[in-house]
């Protein structure tokens, strides 16, 4: 049975610092190699898409622009947002992409339903959102059957950012975070509650792959 994903809680980290501290895991990481989840916070940035149209970011006033080679469109990333990067191989575990987003999505709508939330998903729409309005945004990229990029949920931060561009694409997209609805009020609330629901969520997809165990979890270095 493939162990258990490793999980990393790197605080607050910049973003293209890590960007490529993924790739690298990514591209060097041996055939028997764990597999990890990392979470994190990020400094002020918008991202980019692959494929993305940079009319969408109506006015970065100071904050860097980052182009990345995620799908998606444009989204903004902060102090107080939960992100988290799946780092998987897929190939091995035998889980599809549509699987892996659907368990990002479907532990967020566990997460908040865990604080009395009524989250869900959209049709062609990736994320998860509380009525009209977006709590998360998923973004990921498959290289050598292995995902990287990943989740990121807003729990308790400055949405004024998002104003400053169409988040994924869509213009006037209301945000919504968890402060704002009754949930956790910090990334490490947050975390505790989403983590566990993720594992769950790839262990129902696979069970062979992801026993229901307790994390390994290990500090940075």
């Amino acid at each position: 049975m493939i162990a258990a994903p490793v999980v990393r809680a790197l605080g607050r980290a910049d973003y293209e610092t890590t960007w490529r501290a993924m790739q690298r895991f990514t591209d060097e990481r041996a055939a028997d190699a764990p597999d990890e989840l990392w979470w994190l916070e990020h400094p002020p940035v918008f991202t980019l898409g692959m494929n993305a149209d940079p009319a969408h970011v109506l006015g970065a006033a100071g904050i860097p622009v980052v182009r990345v080679d995620r799908g998606g469109q444009v989204t903004y990333h902060g102090p107080g947002q939960l992100v988290v990067y799946p780092l998987l191989d897929l190939r091995r575990a035998g889980i599809g992409v549509r699987d892996l987003v659907t368990a990002l999505e479907r532990s967020v709508v566990a997460c908040a339903a865990g604080f009395g939330i009524e989250a869900g998903t959209r049709p062609g729409a990736p994320g998860v959102y509380v009525g009209g309005a977006k709590l998360a945004s998923v973004g990921i990229r498959i290289r050598r059957g292995a995902s990287y990029h990943g989740l990121a949920v807003n729990v308790n931060m400055d949405l004024e950012p998002f104003a400053r561009i169409n988040p994924c694409g869509y213009a006037g997209l209301a945000m919504t975070q968890f402060a704002d609805l009754g949930g956790p009020r910090s990334v490490a609330q947050a975390a505790a509650r989403l983590v566990p629901a993720l594992l769950g969520q790839l262990h129902e997809i696979r069970p062979i792959a992801w026993p229901q165990a307790a994390p390994n979890v290990k500090e940075p270095t």
